[in-house]
């Protein structure tokens, strides 16, 4: 990693690629304890900071596909850890139309919409990931800054059908292979597999324009 370099956690291999910059280590399909290891192991002097970015899922009733969240905080069960204010203020100047509040993180996908409700009341979140709470926990212990730039992808009024985190592979990339075997025993699921094709396709696109938006170092400060 060059000097002034920042540290760029992701879920999906899709969002790595978007993600990617000559100015930036990424790290993505790693869950738990063995992406907290690997990001203990890749922080060193030329990182100056680590931003949790992608899509989540949507857990406040006010989002759709597409809209962007710069978060002020993770809340992880009790636990909330703040971003850093400076850093998220540069990422709001750049993506006025971005959510600010907070992201709630997870250690199991929320798929439903009674869980999506549930983990909204008792967090007041916005959308919900399982890397955001992670990498706030290490940023803490190791003193460096930390911010969450993430899009939503399934709105909270929706499932996320259980043959998509069926499909969800340990390298981050999409098993095809699981979800075409699971849809043979499950036909029923095809349209809202498709319906959420379509909000993924929607997300896409925006995290797309964010990762622009931000430039290579995604506005950390001190990297003018």
């Amino acid at each position: 990693m060059t000097p002034a370099g920042v540290l760029v956690v992701t879920g999906m291999a899709f969002e790595a690629r978007i993600a990617a910059g000559p100015r930036c280590r990424v790290v993505h399909g790693l869950r738990g304890a063995a992406l907290e290891r690997e990001l203990e192991r890749l922080l060193d002097g030329s990182c100056h900071g680590i931003i949790s970015f992608g899509v989540a899922g949507g857990i406040d009733a006010g989002l759709a596909p597409g809209d962007t969240i710069v978060a002020d905080g993770v809340q992880a069960g009790d636990t909330r850890y703040d971003t850093d204010a400076a850093w998220a203020g540069r990422l709001r100047k750049a993506l006025p139309r971005a959510r600010a509040g907070l992201v709630a993180g997870s250690d199991h996908a929320v798929l439903t919409v009674a869980d999506k409700l549930a983990l909204q009341r008792v967090s007041g979140a916005l959308s919900v990931d399982m890397e955001s709470h992670i990498a706030a926990r290490v940023a803490r212990a190791r003193g460096v800054p930390f911010a969450v730039c993430r899009v939503v992808v399934d709105p909270a009024t929706r499932p996320v059908p259980a043959l998509a985190a069926a499909g969800m592979g340990e390298n981050g990339e999409t098993d095809v292979g699981a979800v075409v075997r699971g849809l043979l025993r499950a036909p029923q699921q095809l349209p809202a597999l498709l319906r959420l094709a379509g909000d993924a396709s929607v997300a896409r696109t925006a995290l797309r324009a964010v990762r622009e938006l931000v430039g290579d170092e995604f506005l950390l400060p001190g990297t003018d």
